[in-house]
């Protein structure tokens, strides 16, 4: 466990820095360009439109673990439109939460609870 949360506070450091610059050199005009790619019809549209998938699965994800509660819901879309750092923030946050427990983190813990 400490590992996987060694892993996640890189993630936030590295995707918080990485954004802070380009964020500082280009604005924050994301989407257009994000888009943009993928409406081009090239490889960084390709791996644009895989990512914008990862996003989508992740929102869907922590809002079922939520079961799409309204904190579900908002924490879902929190986690489609912020990334990998808002995830690893959460993930990092309910491995504390749920005291290290695998199946706790992956499920939440009332479903866990019900695991045999």
């Amino acid at each position: 466990m400490i590992l996987f949360r060694v892993s996640l506070i890189a993630i936030i450091s590295v995707v918080g820095v990485y954004t802070a610059i380009v964020i500082a050199n280009h604005g924050i005009g994301l989407y257009a360009v994000f888009f943009g790619d993928m409406a081009e019809m090239t490889w960084r549209g390709q791996f644009n439109l895989d990512f914008l998938c990862f996003l989508i699965l992740s929102g869907i994800w922590v809002a079922w673990r939520h079961e799409f509660s309204a904190a579900g819901l908002v924490l879902g879309f929190a986690a489609f439109n912020l990334g990998a750092a808002f995830l690893a923030g959460y993930l990092l946050i309910e491995s504390y939460r749920t005291k290290g427990k695998g199946a706790a983190i992956l499920l939440g813990s009332a479903r866990a609870a019900n695991q045999r």
